[in-house]
C-alpha cells in the first residue's frame, strides 16, 4: 500500500490522478489533498477519499469546507502554509505535485526536504528554480519521477540506460488547434478557439499554453534539469497525432520512444507505481488505427515563445522564471479578453528584458523575481489593453 499525497486534486491531472487510485484501491491510499479554490469537488473529494488531510488554498472558502467535513476526521488547512504541510505529511511516500504555476515551488521544496519522493506534474517549480530543486532532491535522496506526458516518456526509455549516453532528445508536440497557421491568422483568434486541443484534455492554462507552444518551451527547460542535459541536447518536433510521446537518441545512433494513445492516466499511473509496472484496463493503442505517424519541425518563427523558452534557457540564472511568471499573467489575460493571441509573446520578451537578470539566484532572488515580473506584466497588458481599446473604439 503506497500512501499518496495530491497537490492540486481538483484540476486535470488531479482529478484523472484519483481515478487511477480508485480503480487500484489494495495499492494506494490518499493521504492529502488540496485544491485552489473548487471547494465543492474538493469536499467531494475529501468524503470518498477519506484523507488524513485537507487543505484549501483560497481562504475565503476555509469556512465552507470545515463546516461540510466537520462530521469527519479530517483535518482542514487553508493557504500556503497548509499546502506546504501538505506536502510534509511523514505518513505520505509519495507526494503528487500538480498544482499549476509557481505556486508549487514552495510545496514541493517542503516535500523535497520531508524526504518524500515526486510525481511531478507542475513544471513551473523546475522552470523557476531548476537549480534548487535538483540540488535539493540529491541532498535528500528523493526521486522526481516525471508525470508530464512528454518526460514519462524520457524518463521510461532511459530506464536501464546510463544519463552519460543521452546524445539527444525529442520532445513531441501536437501542435496545437494552430498548427501550420499564419501570423495573421492568429492575431485575430479568440479563446474559445485557442482552447480546442485537437488531442488532449487539459486545464485552461495548459490548453492556451500548448496552442502557443510555450507549454513545450518549459518543457524544454524542465528536461534540462531532470535529465541533466544541456540545451543543444534538447530538441521539439510536431507530431500531430499525439503517439510517440517522446524519443531518446543515444551516442551509438540507436533511439527508443514511448508510444500510446494520448491519454494522462497512463503517465499518471506511471508515476504512482514506479519502480513497477502495475497492470490496467486502459484503452489500447492498435498501429492499424495510426497507418501514418508524421513530424514536422517546430515553427519557432510563427509561435515566438518556443523560441523565447530557449533563449531564457541557455541565459539562465532567474531568466525562466522571468518568462514563466510573465506567461502566467499573460494567458490569464488573453483568458479574459484583455490581450490578442500573438500579444502574449510581445509582453512575454518586455518583461525578459525589463527585469533585472539574476546569474546566480537563491530561492529569495526567484521569489522576488517572480513577484516583480508579474506587476510588471500586468502594468504591461494593462497598457496593451488600453491601446487595444483605443484603436478598437
Amino acid at each position: 500500500m503506497k500512501n499518496i499525497s495530491i497537490l492540486g486534486s481538483t484540476g486535470s491531472i488531479g482529478t484523472q490522478a484519483l481515478s487511477v487510485v480508485a480503480a487500484n484501491p489494495d495499492l494506494y491510499r490518499v493521504t492529502a489533498i488540496t485544491a485552489q479554490s473548487n471547494a465543492d469537488l474538493l469536499i467531494s473529494q475529501a468524503l470518498q477519499f477519506k484523507p488524513a488531510m485537507v487543505v484549501i488554498c483560497d481562504d475565503s472558502k476555509y469556512g465552507t469546507v470545515k463546516s461540510a467535513l466537520s462530521g469527519t476526521t479530517i483535518q482542514v488547512l487553508s493557504g500556503e502554509d497548509g499546502l506546504c504541510e501538505a506536502a510534509s505529511l511523514p505518513e505520505a511516500d509519495l507526494v503528487l505535485t500538480a498544482v499549476v504555476g509557481a505556486v508549487g515551488l514552495k510545496p514541493t521544496i517542503a516535500a523535497i526536504k520531508a524526504g518524500k519522493d515526486i510525481g511531478l506534474a507542475n513544471k513551473e517549480t523546475l522552470v523557476v528554480a531548476g537549480d534548487l530543486i535538483t540540488a535539493l532532491a540529491k541532498e535528500y535522496r528523493v526521486r522526481i519521477i516525471p508525470v508530464d506526458s512528454e518526460h514519462s516518456a524520457i524518463f521510461q526509455c532511459l530506464v536501464g540506460e546510463e544519463e552519460s549516453s543521452i546524445e539527444k532528445i525529442y520532445l513531441t508536440a501536437s501542435g496545437g488547434p494552430f498548427r501550420g497557421q499564419s501570423p495573421e491568422f492568429l492575431s485575430t483568434v479568440t479563446k474559445n478557439e485557442a482552447l480546442k486541443h485537437p488531442n488532449w484534455v487539459m486545464g485552461a492554462k495548459i490548453t492556451i499554453d500548448s496552442a502557443s507552444l510555450m507549454n513545450k518551451g518549459l518543457e524544454v527547460i524542465e528536461a534540462k534539469w531532470l535529465f541533466g542535459l544541456e540545451p543543444d541536447q534538447i530538441d521539439v518536433i510536431v507530431h500531430p497525432q499525439s503517439i510517440i510521446h517522446s524519443l531518446v537518441q543515444f551516442n551509438d545512433g540507436s533511439m527508443k520512444a514511448q508510444m500510446g494513445l494520448p491519454d494522462m492516466k497512463l503517465p499518471i499511473h506511471y508515476a504512482l507505481a514506479y519502480p513497477e509496472r502495475i497492470s490496467s484496463d486502459f484503452k489500447r493503442f492498435n498501429f492499424m488505427d495510426y497507418p501514418d505517424l508524421s513530424f514536422h519541425q517546430a515553427d519557432k518563427e510563427t509561435f515566438r515563445n518556443l523560441e523565447l523558452a530557449y533563449l531564457a534557457m541557455r541565459r539562465g540564472g532567474n531568466m525562466p522564471c522571468i518568462i514563466n511568471a510573465a506567461n502566467e499573467v499573460v494567458v490569464n489575460a488573453f483568458l479574459q479578453d484583455q490581450i490578442g493571441f500573438l500579444q502574449m509573446s510581445d509582453v512575454i520578451e518586455s518583461c525578459m528584458e525589463g527585469i533585472e537578470f539574476v546569474a546566480e539566484a537563491s530561492l529569495n532572488n526567484y521569489l522576488e523575481t517572480d513577484r516583480y515580473t508579474r506587476i510588471f506584466a500586468g502594468e504591461l497588458v494593462t497598457k496593451q489593453l488600453n491601446y487595444n481599446q483605443n484603436i478598437k473604439y
